[in-house]
């Protein structure tokens, strides 16, 4: 399964629910007993999830890249297996609340996993899944926004999966026999403000080399032709450099809105 690394498409988990976490209210979380995390990755949700339960539950996490579990079990304290999440390694009911989060928009069908988290689960199904089409994002340089909105589109107009399904996996979750489905919406702020982390100049290099865009050449040239591929890779990396020069004078900031709709049903 493949993970999106470029900056212009970043809904990765870094940073989330740490200004809250109402969103996850319909999961029940307190009152839960055993959760599983599907497409955990290096555990940054299970984490939020075995915070959130109670002491005596049992939390567990399945991913199949297994190097990213191995970081996840250095970190945190729940218990981690390898698995495919169209096929997940449990018996039917065994756990009360499947959840998972950024992992149906990595998927070519995501309905399989959909079930199948139905099929593992005893009580609820939750996913937490962004709308990538919906992102919002100002910046002190003034072509930023408009770029990165250039290349968010030809991204999603040539890549695999939708990476915007956010909005719809409601429907996904009646279509799979879940019922009682509800769903609420959580922004997840990310903002680039001095004193810069080294993950933000970072990302500004990034940026001035081309290298996000070239991790995902493939996709764009998709929607794009080579040339129109190559226009917007000089016209991006121009505005990187214009990035950097303005973190030099600590003159730099940015602030990105990402949409998370948190999804929950409950098993029939």
């Amino acid at each position: 399964m493949r993970r999106f690394s470029a900056e212009y498409l970043e809904f990765t988990r870094e940073g989330m629910w740490a200004d809250g976490r109402e969103a996850l209210a319909d999961c029940s979380l307190p009152g839960r007993e055993r959760v599983l995390d599907v497409g955990c990755g290096t555990g940054e949700f299970t984490r939020v999830l075995a915070e959130e339960t109670g002491p005596n539950a049992t939390v567990i996490g399945v991913d199949a890249d297994t190097d990213l579990l191995d970081v996840a079990r250095e970190e945190t304290a729940a218990s981690y297996a390898a698995g495919d999440a169209t096929r997940l390694p449990l018996r039917e009911d065994a756990v009360d609340l499947a959840a998972c989060q950024a992992l149906l928009v990595n998927l070519p069908e995501p309905a399989r996993a959909i079930r199948e988290l139905a099929r593992v689960s005893s009580d609820l199904v939750a996913a937490v899944e962004p709308n990538n089409a919906d992102v919002a994002v100002s910046s002190t340089v003034d072509r930023e926004a408009d770029l990165e909105r250039e290349a968010r589109e030809a991204y999603l107009a040539g890549v695999g999966t939708d990476v915007a399904l956010g909005d719809r996996v409601e429907s996904m979750f009646a279509d799979a026999g879940l019922v009682d489905v509800r769903t609420r919406r959580y922004l997840h702020e990310k903002r680039t403000a001095p004193p810069y982390a080294e993950s933000a100049l970072e990302s500004a290099a990034r940026k001035a080399s081309g290298a996000g865009l070239a991790d995902h050449r493939e996709e764009l040239e998709a929607a794009l032709s080579p040339a129109a591929y190559d226009d917007l890779r000089r016209r991006w990396r121009g505005m990187g450099r214009d990035v950097v020069a303005a973190m030099r004078e600590r003159e730099y900031e940015r602030v990105e809105l990402v949409p998370f709709e948190v999804t929950v049903g409950r098993v029939r």
